[in-house]
Order: C-alpha cells, then structure tokens, then sequence
C-alpha cells in the first residue's frame, strides 16, 4: 500500500482549486462597500451630527438588537472597549483573576489587564479552536476554592472573578459547557464574541443568550464601521450601567455637566454608526458569500494529505471570519515553508496568534496544561476569508 506524502505545493495548489489564482495579492481579510454606506455618510455629515450623538448610533444599535435577538446593544468606539466595559461591568477589580483561553488576539488579554487584572490561561479544543471546557473543569478542580467572597485560585489568593471564552475564527465554542461550570463555581461569564457576528450556537446568535458579551467592528471583521465595538446583554440595568459607564459617566440634563462616577468615553461616533447601518443592512449576504468560500476550502483541501480544514463544530452555524487549516503535527515544522509558498503565490496566508502566556507581559500568568492551543498553534494557517472573494466550488 502506498503511503501519501505531504507536499508544501499541494497546498497551493488546493488554494488555487478553491478561489483561482490571484490576480495580485488576496488579502487576508477585507471590508466589502457594496450598499449605502456613501449615502448613509453623506447624510450623516450633512446632518452636522458626526461625533458621539446621532440618530445612525440609536439605529446600529437597533439593528444589532434586531440581528443578534440581545435585548440590549451599546456600541462603543472599538471591541477591546467593549471587553473592557464587559469585565468592568461583571464586577472584576483590581487584584482579581480572569479565565481566558491562551489561544486569543492580545484584546481578550489586554482588556482583562486594563481591569488591574491577572489573566489566568486554559486549553482549547482541536474541535472549536476555542475555550476547551474539559481543561477548564480541570483547571478549576486543580487551583479553584468556594470562599463566602467567592471562587479564589488556592495558588495565589486571588478572586477568580470572570471566566471570557473567545469565539475563536468564528467558530462558537462550547457554550453551555462553559456556562454551566461558571454557574458552579459561582463565576461572571463573559463572552467575547468579536469575530462571531452571524454565528449560530444551537439555533441562537452568538452572544445573544449572554449576560455580557463584547463585538467587534474593526476593518477586518464580517462588518465594519472602520473602528467599532458594542456590548450586549439580555439584562436591562446592565444595559442602562453599559450606556452610562461608557458616556463618561454623564447625568442626564439639558445643559449641565454632572458626572456621577469614573467613567470611558467610549462613544461609537455617528460617522462609524452610518457605516455601520449600511453594512449590517448586508449581513446575510457577506454571510452567505463567507460559507461558499468556507465550502469551496474544505472541499478543495478533502484529499490532501496531511492538512486538515477547520470547519463549524456540531449544532452550530460560524460565520467563517477566518478560514483555517491544520497540518498534521508530523508536519508542523513546515508550517513557515507552506506560509512563504501561499503567500509568494498571492494567498495572503496568516499563522495562528502568538499565544498569550509567551508575550513578555504576561509569562507569569497562571495558566493550566496548554498542550492543545500549543500544537494548533504550530499547525494553523488562515487562509484568505473575505466576502467578497468568489469561490470557484460553488
């Protein structure tokens, strides 16, 4: 029986299969302007309303409401400003502890330490790319003790304050897994589902069934509004205290300044909101336009050996912000050797994030066995993934 072989040109080649070759440079992620945005900003500059107040922030934040089936979104200047409000809203103060997953973009990381925080690092799962809920138990069982002030890590002293799983690609992690640990040990959840909007979880929007939960709106996301971020959550005062913490804090009244409290001008200008409108109006197709792409992928990299596609987990629909591959682990040391052929080719190919726990900043963080989110580090490769790439497999 002959055994196949792995080749770096395979892999080229199956890129080609799925989309042609480029004409040019393929991006890794792109916006696409193919609606109202001109329109929905001409009228917002004529409207002279082009900063922290306008009628297109109450309309994005509607329509994500509407999309999404939160009950409550705030939109705010940028994700990691949602995720910082998410973990100040769920109570984490200086000192306390954050569960996080150290396969994450640095945001996740940065928002927690933005609190005077301590990340504290679990596994991911091959399935999901994200939170591994396994690793978390583990972890929990391991470190974690119920005291009358809440759940400490017995190692250091700390309140474990939040458990943020990430959505990683796009792709929903296991979300009830999760949440039934954090309802055990009595933890905050909050759910970073920057890259996740218009993926499913069990027949729900991503972030819609959360107390808190943080997106993303930044050039490379599924929809942009050129910088961007918004808080959702299904509860009506955590509503009101997202608006308010992130409005600096200001009481309302005709003419006087009066602020109650320390808080974030994270405002989302109205300029951001108009472009913001326009691209929510096109969700279903940059959808759409995403899944054939993912298709075409998966189906182009079937048969070759040694490579893996990194499709939607089980009862879940993702969006596939990021289309990904996985070597085999045989292979992981030319994992560089097929990023410099796709990328000489004009796949404009990325590897995994450096994990978090070998950033200088935060090495000393705690973590558990981190085996899983190593090796998919060492093996992953993101492929081209914007809507408006037409795949050839459709």
């Amino acid at each position: 029986m002959t055994r196949s072989v792995f080749e770096v040109r395979a892999v080229v080649d199956a890129a080609r299969r799925a989309v042609g070759t480029p004409n040019g440079v393929l991006s890794l992620h792109e916006p696409v302007f193919a609606g109202n945005e001109i329109a929905y900003l001409e009228e917002c500059i004529k409207s002279t309303f082009v900063s922290s107040v306008g009628q297109f922030v109450d309309r994005f934040e509607r329509m994500l409401e509407e999309v999404t089936g939160a009950k409550r979104a705030v939109a705010v200047v940028n994700g990691t400003a949602a995720l910082h409000a998410c973990f100040r809203l769920a109570g984490v103060e200086p000192g306390d502890e954050v569960i996080s997953p150290a396969l994450t973009f640095i945001a996740t990381t940065n928002a927690i330490a933005y609190c005077g925080a301590t990340p504290h690092f679990v596994d991911s799962s091959f399935e999901t790319l994200g939170m591994d809920p396994g690793a978390l138990a583990a972890r929990l069982d391991a470190v974690a003790g119920r005291t009358a002030n809440g759940t400490i890590n017995r190692e250091t002293g700390r309140r474990i304050a939040a458990i943020a799983p990430m959505h990683t690609f796009g792709h929903p992690v296991d979300m009830d897994g999760i949440a039934a640990l954090a309802r055990d040990w009595n933890i905050a959840l909050v759910e970073d589902a920057a890259e996740s909007l218009g993926s499913t979880y069990k027949g729900h929007a991503v972030g819609s069934q959360a107390r808190l939960a943080a997106l993303s709106f930044n050039g490379n996301k599924i929809v942009t509004t050129g910088g961007g971020g918004a808080i959702l959550t299904n509860d009506e005062e955590l509503g009101r205290r997202a608006k308010h913490l992130t409005t600096t804090a200001k009481l309302p009244h005709k003419w006087a300044f009066v602020h109650d409290e320390v808080g974030f001008n994270y405002r989302l200008p109205n300029l951001n909101a108009a472009l913001g409108c326009a691209q929510l109006e096109q969700l279903d197709g940059f959808l759409k336009n995403k899944r054939k792409l993912a298709a075409a992928y998966e189906h182009a990299f079937a048969h070759i050996p040694g490579v893996r596609f990194s499709r939607e987990p089980a009862d879940t629909t993702s969006n596939y912000w990021l289309n990904a591959i996985l070597l085999d682990e045989a292979h992981a040391d030319q994992r560089d050797d097929v990023l410099a052929a796709l990328n000489n080719a004009g796949f404009g190919a990325r590897p995994a994030w450096t994990l978090m726990h070998k950033l200088p900043m935060y090495a000393t963080s705690p973590r558990g066995d981190l085996a899983t989110a190593e090796s998919i580090e060492r093996r992953l490769i993101n492929l081209p993934s914007s809507a408006s790439i037409r795949a050839r497999d459709e």
